[in-house]
């Protein structure tokens, strides 16, 4: 992948529309490229089922005529004079926007900090076939898996060049690298499913694909013969990291400054409040080195900084873009995602920080519980809160798990179970949102 780092030419051909676009009269104007490369192998039962490679440049521009905006894309080979004439003239027919502009240029990265982001390995095909056919043997090897749903390896790039009409021009890529399997265990109708996989920036982070596949095949196993818990309420349910992470990224959501805007989010109107545990911080950080969601300068050009968007509890910023920040009488914090041509706020690298308990005390302490592996369904609504959803897991008894349990729902709001939640101190930060194993109380269960 090492051809994929030099962009020296799609900066200059992003630098060239730009111009172009204030001539044929725009007052502002930016142009992005999103790059992509990939290549994935996908194997079953000791066959390859599927390889697959992809590539592209998705150019796309972006122009100010007073408040009126408007976008257009390409691929890289367009005619640059009639693309920025088009651009503008769609943007002096469209609708008056008063929050729509470029960042402010004293918010614009000045410099790029280096988050070794991007690893040159060179991976090939064979390289990925046999990392996937290495975890699938993997997992099959453990004792009660009968099939095999597959495992795969692929190795990827990805990022961007932004270039903007009031002086920014950067670029950033970053790699990616991951591993999976997925088998069965039982037979009939009593069989489970479950899998395991790892992804990372560079590819000699990764957990290897025997690791990879054991895992798999043992969390497989122990899912075995479950039982339907009885029906209960003011049930302490302990998540999970791969459940919590999806609970964090409902809190993410419920602080992004666009549902906030929209009136869509349940937090809309909890700035400055408290909404977790006291003692809880929640942290977004886009300059973590090596982080999987890393970036030197957000979809906007600015600068990014770690922010404790949730400190002790209480809530302390929303994900902000400039239009959606203006829109709220704020500022930006550099949280602007771009996809081509839309501009919104996101995370980074976010994390529920975790607490000085082991899953084990944690577990030990509760005495009675469940505890929460896969959740199903979108039960969410992020308008109200309401949490259902479908779940299986272990029951927790006399302080250990015991049995299997599954075919259940746990239910509960999201504003209450927020403020609820005690954290373990198990967090793997690998991952775009972390979170340790969360345990959450009074919650509703309803099973036989």
């Amino acid at each position: 992948m090492t051809e994929a780092i030099n962009t020296d030419m799609l900066s200059k051909r992003a630098e060239e529309v730009v111009d172009l676009a204030l001539k044929a009269g725009a007052d502002q104007a930016d142009a992005v490229v999103m790059r992509g490369r990939s290549r994935g192998v996908s194997v079953r039962l000791g066959k390859v089922e599927e390889t697959e490679s992809s590539e592209g440049d998705d150019f796309s521009l972006r122009v100010f005529v007073g408040s009126r905006v408007a976008s257009v894309s390409a691929n890289i080979g367009f005619d640059a004079a009639s693309l920025a004439e088009r651009a503008v003239a769609m943007a002096k027919v469209s609708p008056e926007d008063p929050f729509a502009t470029l960042a402010d240029r004293e918010k614009l990265a000045t410099s790029l900090p280096d988050l070794d982001l991007f690893d040159p390995s060179e991976i090939d095909a064979d390289r990925l076939t046999e990392a996937a056919l290495a975890a699938e043997q993997a997992a099959l090897d453990v004792k009660g898996v009968t099939n095999s749903t597959g495992a795969s390896a692929s190795a990827g790039m990805g990022g961007m060049v932004l270039v903007t009409s009031h002086g920014f021009s950067g670029t950033y890529m970053a790699t990616r690298f991951s591993r999976s399997a997925s088998v069965i265990a039982g037979e009939g109708t009593k069989m489970e499913r479950d899998y395991d996989f790892d992804s990372r920036v560079y590819f000699d982070d990764l957990d290897s694909p025997e690791a990879i596949g054991r895992s798999a095949g043992e969390r497989t196993v122990r899912r075995l013969n479950p039982r339907q818990a009885e029906t209960g309420s003011n049930l302490t349910v302990v998540l999970d990291p791969r459940v919590a992470r999806g609970f964090v990224g409902h809190l993410a959501g419920a602080i992004n400054g666009q549902a906030v805007v929209r009136k869509t989010s349940f937090l809309r109107d909890r700035m400055g409040e408290r909404v977790l545990s006291p003692g809880l911080n929640v942290v977004d950080d886009p300059l973590v080195r090596r982080g999987s969601a890393s970036r030197p300068f957000d979809g906007e050009g600015v600068a990014g900084e770690r922010l404790a968007m949730v400190e002790d509890g209480v809530l302390k910023h929303w994900f902000l873009s400039t239009g959606v920040a203006r829109e709220l009488g704020h500022e930006t914090n550099g949280r602007a995602r771009r996809g081509g041509s839309s501009v919104s706020p996101g995370s980074t690298n976010l994390s529920l920080e975790p607490g000085d308990k082991t899953p084990e005390t944690l577990i030990r302490e509760i005495g009675t519980g469940f505890y929460v592996t896969e959740v199903i369904g979108q039960g969410v609504d992020m308008v109200s809160g309401e949490y259902s959803r479908g779940a299986s897991g272990f029951w927790i008894e006399n302080g250990e798990l015991s049995y299997p349990v599954s075919e259940v729902t746990i239910a509960s709001n999201l504003k209450e179970m927020f403020c609820r939640v005690t954290p373990a101190d198990d967090i793997d930060r690998k991952f775009s949102v972390a979170s340790p194993t969360l345990a959450i109380e009074g919650m509703t269960l309803a099973g036989r």
